[in-house]
């Protein structure tokens, strides 16, 4: 399996909607591959901070920073 077809995958093994034979092979494939590996916990944690609906307070440069960051790309045209 190669990456490509993991990511293509990703969604149906979130939702536990894969057979038990690609679910294999996408095992297989993570024990290969951290680039993989990583996305896929990534995409999970995703998942359950939005799910839980956390609020995250950023200090007040760094969203100072995040905020100029933004409206400098805003303004080049998004």
């Amino acid at each position: 399996m190669t990456c490509s077809e993991f990511i293509a995958l990703l969604d149906d093994l979130i939702d536990d909607s894969v057979s038990p034979e690609i679910r294999a092979d996408l095992q297989n494939h993570l024990q290969g591959c951290e680039h993989c590996e990583v996305t896929l916990n990534t995409t999970r944690k995703t998942i359950e901070i939005y799910r839980s609906h956390e609020i995250y307070d950023l200090p007040s440069n760094l969203r100072e920073r995040l905020h100029a960051a933004i409206m400098a790309r805003c303004k080049k045209g998004c």
